[in-house]
């Protein structure tokens, strides 16, 4: 199962970006999808999660400023950051855990990571 993410760049402090992830491969089934980040220097930490039965977890840095969103049936995940700080620059990755590929067995993908950039 490969990911390919979109959507970074560089923002002004306050600014707004969306980040795309889309699944492909042969994919039985998803369990999560999320976003995680890592800045230089730091280790790479959770932005945001959303899994089977719609269970979203932030975060604690987020504070309201970011909403994950998924299409299990496109198998996309999508983050929609508002209200960036230059402390948000970082490498987003794309995580997505399920059970795919032949024959089916459980695959936890990353992507390549998408530079966001937020300038002061």
């Amino acid at each position: 199962v490969q990911l390919q993410a979109s959507g970074g760049g560089l923002v002004q402090s306050g600014g707004s970006l969306m980040l795309s992830c889309a699944a492909s491969g042969n994919i039985y089934k998803i369990n999560s999808m999320g976003w995680y980040r890592q800045a230089p220097g730091k280790q790479r930490e959770l932005v945001a999660s959303i899994s089977r039965g719609d269970t979203i977890n932030y975060g604690d840095f987020v504070k309201g400023r970011f909403t994950i969103s998924s299409d299990r049936a496109k198998h996309t995940v999508n983050l929609q950051m508002n209200s960036l700080r230059p402390e948000d620059t970082a490498v987003y990755f794309c995580n997505v855990d399920g059970h795919g590929g032949r024959p089916v067995r459980p695959f936890d993908s990353w992507g390549r990571g998408t530079q966001v950039t937020v300038s002061s």
